[in-house]
């Protein structure tokens, strides 16, 4: 499994790049969400990967963030009917917060204007996220007015990654909780995983 790429950034297009690391151009298909972070052509550039196997293809999508990475990942593992393509534009035509707020508030309306995106599949989205998994729950707990800070932010953002990996609700915050001894108030999201991971895996 490919997890990120680090090289220099020879070809920029809006819906995909190619990074040339060790030699080797990866060709990686983007949201424009993360065209807008881009740095410039020839640039060293490290890229969050979801390598994508098909039994015709294998497909690099990449991510400018975590988050961005998570809600592709939650799209395809859990909403049917949504394939790479339209969760790439799911992220094209929303950001992460707006998303998460319109699924948070059952905003099916705003969800359907984003292209390739009808009322159904919206209405599915919504769904699917809030109420089979309790994800709208831990964004709301993420979001409100006195959101957590640090550490607390953290182990959120470290549920929503492991949900997006296919483990339960409960059983990540289960092994979130498992590991806090571990952390310390510097401890990063990714640290969050990675300890919590360990846990699962033990």
């Amino acid at each position: 499994m490919i997890t990120f790429v680090e090289g220099i950034l020879e070809e920029v297009l809006p819906n995909q790049i190619v990074i040339n690391a060790g030699g080797i151009g990866y060709q990686i298909l983007i949201p424009l969400s993360s065209y807008n972070k881009l740095s410039a052509q020839g640039a060293k550039l490290r890229v969050l990967t979801h390598h994508h196997v098909r039994e015709d293809a294998q497909i690099l999508y990449g991510f400018s963030s975590a988050q961005e990475r998570d809600l592709f990942r939650l799209l395809l593992a859990h909403v049917s009917g949504v394939g790479p393509k339209l969760a790439l534009a799911i992220l094209s035509g929303m950001s992460v917060d707006q998303f998460k707020s319109a699924v948070v508030t059952s905003d099916i309306a705003a969800i359907s204007k984003i292209s390739g995106v009808g009322k159904k599949t919206a209405e599915r989205v919504v769904l699917e996220l809030k109420d089979k998994l309790g994800v709208a729950a831990e964004w709301e707990a993420a979001s409100r007015e006195n959101a957590p800070a640090g550490i607390e932010r953290h182990l959120h953002d470290a549920v929503l990654a492991l949900i997006s990996l296919g483990y339960k609700q409960a059983d990540a915050h289960k092994a979130v909780k498992a590991v806090l001894t571990k952390l310390s108030p510097e401890s990063s999201a990714e640290d969050v995983v990675r300890e919590s991971l360990k846990h699962l895996l033990s």
